[in-house]
């Protein structure tokens, strides 16, 4: 399976730079917009290919001008080849969300306090995965649970194709462990849902009617101050026909919280309405589902033994504390070719 060609890639760029030069252009705003940032996604991934491939020559060169500095040499290059499999991903997004900036909400399920333990031990694994990647990062809400953890959080990143990687995430995600919060230390086993949404710009084509919801106000709080500001302002939104519920407190100003809780609402409603599309060609193929509401896609087993395995893609890893650490790479592009693939949706 060809994952990056550079050739198709130079192809596409001169289709889009010849629309930039038709007259009119920018007679519509929108899809001008988007041509544009189609234009500059491609011309980014084509630099970046063309300085990978002169590292590369470069350090070939070295290497056949003196042979010792084969070890060295070696080395240098592990960074070039992680960029290189970053790059080859580009290749894997097809959706038409991905290649924007995503909204992330985590929420503790089953298992109590060592659930809500789990989603402030996912909250903190996302935000050095996506610092690792050079991606921008806000938490926009987090609820802290009655003993420790969090029962739910909410925040952004900011990156080129955050969604369309983040959607490797979506499910639920599971925890097996000796309970710090039981006095017996007994093996606990607890859940929790990540629930990645295309952050959509404030044009998004999805209306929200204002006779569906209802606006609740609230004190802000945080874990500690860990997470979130204080405020007086927070702002709930409850999507009376969907059921989905959007809380953001991050900012001063409720007229603030309340347009950015409706810009994630919003988004949730896409990334719902792509589930929809998905169960229903899951139901055509007879797949099962392993995404959001079914069984767990990924399992952190801290014991008896050590492992974290992805069910979909059956991709695992013996090093727990790095997956929990950010290390979430693998598990990324295992998914994103096992979809290109058709195995998985």
């Amino acid at each position: 399976m060809i994952t990056f060609d550079p050739d198709a890639l130079a192809q596409r760029a001169g289709e889009l730079e010849a629309k930039m030069g038709e007259p009119g252009f920018w007679n519509d705003q929108q899809g001008a917009a988007q041509i544009s940032s189609e234009h500059a996604r491609v011309q980014k991934r084509l630099e970046r290919y063309e300085r990978l491939r002169r590292e590369y020559d470069d350090a070939r060169e070295l290497l056949a001008m003196d042979g010792e500095m084969a070890e060295e040499i070696e080395t240098s290059l592990k960074p070039l080849e992680r960029e290189l499999e970053r790059l080859q991903e580009d290749a894997l997004f097809s959706g038409e969300y991905d290649a924007g900036d995503a909204v992330v909400t985590i929420q503790s399920d089953a298992g109590g306090t060592d659930a809500q333990d789990f989603t402030e031990m996912l909250l903190r694994m996302y935000l050095r995965w996506a610092a690792d990647r050079g991606f921008k990062t806000e938490v926009l809400e987090a609820s802290p649970g009655e003993e420790a953890g969090l029962k739910s959080a909410t925040f952004t990143i900011e990156g080129e194709n955050a969604y369309g990687i983040l959607r490797a995430e979506r499910g639920k995600h599971r925890l097996v462990r000796l309970s710090p919060f039981d006095q017996a230390h007994r093996r606990h086993t607890s859940f929790a849902q990540v629930i990645p949404s295309p952050f959509l710009n404030d044009d998004a084509e999805i209306e929200i009617d204002d006779a569906d919801i209802r606006v609740d106000t609230y004190r802000a709080s945080g874990a500690g101050g860990q997470h979130v500001n204080k405020t007086d302002s927070a702002v709930r939104i409850t999507h009376e026909p969907s059921g989905i519920v959007v809380s953001v407190q991050n900012e001063r100003s409720q007229s603030s919280n309340k347009a950015t809780a409706l810009k994630i609402l919003r988004s949730r409603l896409a990334e719902q309405a792509v589930e929809e599309r998905e169960a229903e060609m899951a139901k055509e193929r007879g797949d099962v589902n392993m995404g959001f509401g079914g069984n767990a896609i990924r399992s952190y087993v801290l014991h008896p033994y050590q492992l974290v395995k992805d069910h979909r893609t059956e991709h695992e890893v013996g090093n727990t504390q790095g997956v929990l650490d950010g290390n979430l790479d693998g598990f990324v592009r295992a998914y994103l070719l096992a979809r290109a693939a058709g195995r998985v949706l």
